[in-house]
């Protein structure tokens, strides 16, 4: 298996070792998400479904679960 490369999110700020989001690419159509904190926890969701969670969130629409 290939190493996976996680991108750390620009809002996490600069600190190093901070808390963080990551995203990585997977197998062909697969995310990869983790938190910097808990690295060893990695969840893979289908990257279609992640880009329309996403635009949800960016949205509002989700607001009212808050």
């Amino acid at each position: 298996m290939a190493e996976i490369r996680w991108q750390k999110s620009s809002f996490s700020g600069s600190n190093e070792g901070g808390s963080c989001v990551e995203l990585a690419t997977g197998a062909p159509g697969l995310r990869h998400l983790r938190e910097s904190d808990d690295p060893g926890v990695v969840l893979a969701v289908d990257a279609e479904k992640l880009r329309s969670f996403l635009l949800a969130v960016k949205a509002g629409e989700l607001d009212h679960l808050a």
